[in-house]
């Protein structure tokens, strides 16, 4: 995973039905949570059954996290790269995440042209994403490390040197100590070569 990626990412929050008409046409756009494609797919049928009488149904996401997005968009019978792509474009305008946004058209009698058609899913997206609710969502990283009694000590005070990205400690002492630490990504690899060091190696740390 690269090392320079952010501690959190921006995502959105399913938002309202937003609509606007352009020369007869409804385009109705709208924003879904997704955090994998499955889910983004799950929203889009469950837009073609409310809207089944729709012409087109057309689609772009964003998902998986910022480490490695996969993005997706689909005309649904558009001309090629007049809708979906628009709608993917809008998203990464957005510099948002674990985003599904899906444009219903019902054609209102008059063509638009493949630019009318451009601006118009862009516009319906853009609406759409600005009105959807945003979040932040923070990329936490667990680090285990397992060391005798001698270094308990030690190793409580390295996690009071980085208490302020430390999120959680799980702390077991059956046995052999086990310390469950929950972590800051960008954090994550200086607190386990701090473990080592401070441990002269004794401790073991993943």
């Amino acid at each position: 995973m690269p090392s320079n990626l952010p501690d959190s990412f921006r995502t959105l929050d399913e938002g309202p039905k937003l609509e606007i008409k352009i020369k007869a046409s409804r385009f109705i756009g709208q924003v879904f949570h997704a955090v994998d494609e499955e889910s983004a797919r799950a929203a889009l049928t469950g837009v073609r059954k409310r809207y089944h009488d729709a012409r087109h149904h057309c689609s772009a996401w964003r998902v998986g996290g910022p480490a490695v997005p996969l993005e997706r968009s689909d005309d649904d019978g558009e001309p090629s790269a007049s809708a979906g792509p628009p709608i993917l474009e809008a998203i990464r305008r957005a510099e948002v995440f674990d985003v599904a946004v899906i444009v219903t058209r019902y054609f209102g009698g008059t063509k638009l042209g493949k630019g009318g058609l451009i601006r118009a899913y862009d516009e319906a997206a853009r609406h759409a994403l600005e009105a959807a609710p945003p979040r932040d969502v923070w990329c936490d990283v667990a680090v285990t490390v397992q060391c005798g009694y001698d270094d308990v000590g030690t190793v409580e005070a390295i996690l009071a040197r980085f208490g302020d990205c430390v999120v959680q400690v799980n702390r077991v002492f059956d046995g052999e100590p086990t310390f469950t630490i929950l972590v800051r990504r960008s954090r994550a690899d200086d607190l386990r070569e701090a473990l080592v060091d401070g441990t002269a190696g004794r401790g073991r740390v993943t």
